[in-house]
C-alpha cells in the first residue's frame, strides 16, 4: 500500500455486456478528484459498449469469454499496478460518485475489503423479489460456514490490490463476488461494509435480476462456490 500521505493508485473496473445506453454516463460521473484509471472491460457486446466506454474517457479492454468472473479477472490482470481496485457495474444502477467512501476506509488502513450494502438506499423496483431472496440466502450461508456478516452480497466494492491478486480467484459466471469474500475470510481479511445508493439500471436488462431464470443460475453458483470454499477451508 503507499504512504501515509501517498494516495491509492486506484483503478475502477467496469464489466459491461451491452451497456452502450449507459457506459458514458457512468464513465463521466467518476469523481476526477480520485484521479482513477477507469477501465472498461468489455464481455463480448455486440451494441458498440466499447466504442461508447471509450469515446467517454475509458481505456478499455477486451474479454471475449462470457461470465461476470471472467471480466473481472481481465480488469484485474490489465491493473498490474493498482494499489485499490474498485468494480462497478455498467449499467447505471449505482452511483459512480459514492467511489470515495468505498475507498476510503483502505486508504485509512482499516479495512481490506470494503463492500457496498444497498440495503438502506435502494430505490424501490430496482431488486425483484426473486433476486432479494437469493441474496438474503446467499448473506445466511456466508455468515453461517464463513464468518462474514453483511447485509449485502452487492458487487459494487474496493479491495487492496495485493490482497485480491494473492486470493487465486477463479472465472465464473455469477459467484466471483462470493467467493471472493469467501476467500478473502479464510485470509483474515479485514471486511467492511458502507452504505451506497441503488437505483433501478437506466438502459438495457439485467443479465441476474432480469429473469427468473437468471437469478435461479447465479443462485445456484454462489451456493455452490460459498459451499466449496467452507469444504476447502475444513
Amino acid at each position: 500500500m503507499p504512504g501515509p500521505h501517498e494516495p491509492p493508485r486506484c483503478t475502477v473496473v467496469i464489466p459491461a455486456l451491452d451497456e452502450a445506453g449507459a457506459i458514458a454516463e457512468v464513465v463521466r460521473r467518476i469523481p476526477a478528484g480520485l484521479a482513477a484509471d477507469v477501465l472498461v472491460v468489455d464481455n463480448g457486446s455486440r451494441d458498440g459498449t466499447a466504442a461508447v466506454a471509450a469515446a467517454a474517457g475509458a481505456r478499455v479492454v477486451h474479454e471475449p469469454r462470457r461470465g461476470y468472473g471472467h471480466a473481472c479477472l481481465a480488469g484485474v490482470a490489465a491493473s498490474p499496478d493498482a494499489t485499490v481496485l474498485v468494480f462497478i457495474d455498467g449499467d447505471g444502477s449505482m452511483p459512480p460518485e459514492e467511489i470515495g467512501a468505498l475507498i476510503a476506509p483502505i486508504a485509512e488502513g482499516r479495512a481490506d475489503l470494503v463492500c457496498g450494502s444497498r440495503t438502506a438506499r435502494r430505490e424501490p423496483g430496482s431488486m425483484p423479489p426473486h433476486q432479494a431472496l437469493g441474496n438474503r440466502l446467499a448473506l445466511l450461508l456466508l455468515r453461517r460456514l464463513h464468518g462474514v456478516r453483511l447485509t449485502d452480497l452487492g458487487p459494487y466494492r474496493a479491495v487492496r490490490g495485493d490482497l485480491l491478486r494473492g486470493l487465486g480467484m477463479r472465472p465464473s459466471r455469477f459467484a466471483w463476488t462470493a467467493e471472493m469474500l469467501a476467500r478473502a475470510a479464510r485470509r483474515d481479511a479485514r471486511i467492511v461494509e458502507v452504505e451506497v445508493g441503488y437505483r433501478r439500471r437506466s438502459a438495457g436488462s439485467s443479465k441476474v435480476g432480469g429473469n427468473l431464470r437468471g437469478s435461479v443460475e447465479a443462485g445456484a453458483g454462489i451456493v455452490g462456490t460459498l459451499v466449496g470454499q467452507w469444504l476447502v477451508r475444513r
